[in-house]
């Protein structure tokens, strides 16, 4: 919790000066005092009200004038609420390892069809935005509610040489700088907030979400570019999707680029095409990608499967669409100082009430 200004919190200054008021009222009545010569007679003006009948209504009245005082300084509460004007940029991995065959039918197939189903099935109104990374990382659909762009540029994905996970965070950062003021895009220096993000739960509603199968071969370290993203509060989630099984790569006639050296005669038949007609190990970095995650404060999460990955992409949304935010509170503090105040007025006029004498003679019947 948090307070929009402390300083009204001298308001509570107002209790020990009442008590300073009520001893030195108490010390000023015994100075004029008036001797009587009867203890009973004392006995009996006084109120008949035990010590902790005494001691209740002062309890509830401290306890009403710290609750005033806190709500005076405008007390605010984060809260974790849905946020609909979030953005969600999707970086897919098009290496060519994404061609790899561990995955039915490779991994980028699976991967298409698995981002398509998120589009599909995503509702609320967070915009998505398509960013595709190789050797290099290029935005190819700015945030957008339009599905079948997003769909259709999707299919058009192609694979080619290289890995810059780097590179993609950056890229994806700088498609958020365009429509949110409050980030600053990469080449704008920002205060160091040494290496993490957020930390009072207080991000960015835009959200990074990189789906790679291997490790960063080009351009930027991925640690550096999570940097950025921690300092400009962004949550970098990272997605590691494969097997370590060694497979073959093949891929169809369109989901290769110009650059690739490709022959046919691959696994697979049916017009594909095998990446030099062996098999490959592809060496996935799952610790710097937990890193990147955690610098941010995200998650990572292992894909082994199209099901798995599946499952990831569907579950996404309910956290990157939850923030923290700043909620002013001050209303229920007030309001029970409001409540603590009043019962402490009731129980000392309850108490303080005058009671009807016991135990005197009821009176006889009258006498004509």
């Amino acid at each position: 919790m948090s307070l929009t200004w402390p300083w009204a919190l001298l308001v509570l200054l107002a209790f020990p000066l009442l008590l300073a008021y009520r001893w030195w009222s108490r010390r000023r009545r015994r100075k004029v005092a008036v001797t009587l010569s009867s203890v009973a007679l004392v006995r009996a003006a006084l109120p008949g009200r035990s010590s902790w009948r005494r001691r209740v209504p002062l309890a509830l009245l401290a306890l009403g004038i710290l609750f005033a005082g806190t709500a005076a300084a405008r007390p605010q509460a984060s809260v974790v609420v849905p946020d609909d004007a979030a953005t969600i940029l999707l970086a897919i991995d098009v290496s060519g390892s994404m061609c790899s065959t561990d995955v039915d039918p490779n991994r980028l197939s699976a991967a298409q069809k698995a981002a398509k189903e998120f589009i599909a099935d995503h509702e609320g109104g967070a915009k998505i935005g398509l960013v595709a990374f190789s050797g290099t990382a290029g935005l190819l659909v700015p945030p957008t509610t339009e599905k079948d762009k997003l769909t259709k540029a999707i299919d058009g994905l192609r694979t080619s040489r290289g890995t810059a996970i780097g590179l993609a965070i950056l890229a994806s950062i700088d498609a958020i700088a365009e429509i949110n003021p409050d980030v600053p895009p990469t080449g704008v220096e920002v205060p160091d907030n040494g290496g993490t993000a957020g930390q009072n739960g207080d991000y960015e509603p835009d959200t990074i979400v990189i789906l790679t199968d291997g490790r960063n071969t080009d351009g930027v370290d991925p640690i550096t570019a999570a940097e950025q993203a921690a300092a400009r509060r962004l949550r970098v989630y990272t997605i590691g999707f494969g097997t370590d099984q060694p497979s073959p790569m093949v891929c169809s006639s369109n989901q290769i680029a110009g650059d690739q050296s490709w022959r046919g005669g691959g696994p697979g038949g049916g017009g594909g095409f095998g990446f030099g007609g062996r098999g490959r190990f592809q060496d996935m970095d799952e610790p710097t990608l937990t890193k990147v995650a955690d610098m941010t404060g995200a998650k990572y999460f292992k894909a082994d499967n199209a099901k798995d990955l599946g499952d990831v992409l569907r579950d996404l949304p309910s956290q990157v669409t939850l923030q923290h935010k700043k909620t002013e509170i001050s209303v229920w503090f007030a309001l029970a100082a409001a409540l603590l105040v009043v019962g402490a007025v009731f129980l000392a006029q309850w108490w303080s009430r005058p009671r009807p004498a016991t135990g005197s003679p009821s009176p006889g019947p009258r006498r004509s």
